[in-house]
């Protein structure tokens, strides 16, 4: 079994690092790129390219956009799908400055403190996020901040593989009610609200993603499958 993770905004795959060792028990990481297409569907289909057999696809925030577009593209091949703190809804994408004019060099503290919980927002995790973002620059930013999100929410019932929506009770970049619509929209879904987490649910609380995860897809994660 392959898992396909999907990372958000300006995020790289150290984002999954404190999952990943619980995850890799259970079937073979593949860490999607989303640094170098402009578009959503760009991103996907180099995703799919990457499929070689039956996959579940984890994604985070923008990751979760593209996980599934990958469910539409590939639904044979996707046996679970997983959608941890995002949405269906559209978005108006910001148009960015040029990187010579902006000098960037990674997102702003204070941008990273509203993704996290305020218990959660040491010096230490801060940095962290910085620093993925600096690793991916400011191309990357500036196409990410471009990147047009369409509202998917009349396909979501298309999908038909077992899903989980995970949402973080503190979020205050997505809404409860935007996770509810996911798990009302997707047929058979199981949704799950992480207390004591912002936005960042896999760096904030990554013991009790992994237990949203091994309920949802016991079956599906066993060793051998």
């Amino acid at each position: 079994m392959q898992i396909l993770l999907v990372p958000g905004f300006m995020l790289d795959a150290e984002m999954w690092s404190d999952v990943r060792p619980a995850l890799a028990r259970f079937g073979h990481l593949v860490d999607v790129d989303t640094a170098r297409d402009i578009s959503i569907g760009a991103m996907a289909e180099r995703a799919t390219g990457s499929l070689t057999g039956p996959a579940i696809v984890i994604g985070f925030s923008m990751g979760g956009y593209v996980a599934r577009e990958i469910t539409y593209r590939a639904p044979d091949r996707i046996r679970g799908l997983a959608l941890v703190a995002t949405s269906s809804r559209s978005n108006t994408p910001q148009p960015a400055t040029p990187v010579g004019r902006t000098g960037f060099r990674e997102l702003s503290r204070s941008a990273v403190v509203r993704s996290l919980h305020p218990d959660h927002r040491s010096d230490e995790l801060i940095a962290r996020v910085q620093r993925m973002s600096s690793r991916l620059g400011g191309e990357v930013f500036e196409r990410q901040s471009r990147l047009r999100r369409d509202d998917d929410t009349e396909r979501l019932r298309e999908i038909a593989c077992p899903t989980l929506v995970v949402a973080a009770a503190q979020d205050e970049l997505r809404s409860i009610e935007e996770s509810r619509t996911l798990h009302d929209q997707i047929p058979g879904s199981a949704m799950t609200i992480i207390e004591q987490s912002g936005h960042l649910i896999p760096l904030e609380q990554p013991a009790r993603l992994i237990s949203a995860f091994s309920a949802a897809f016991e079956e599906l994660l066993s060793p051998g499958n």
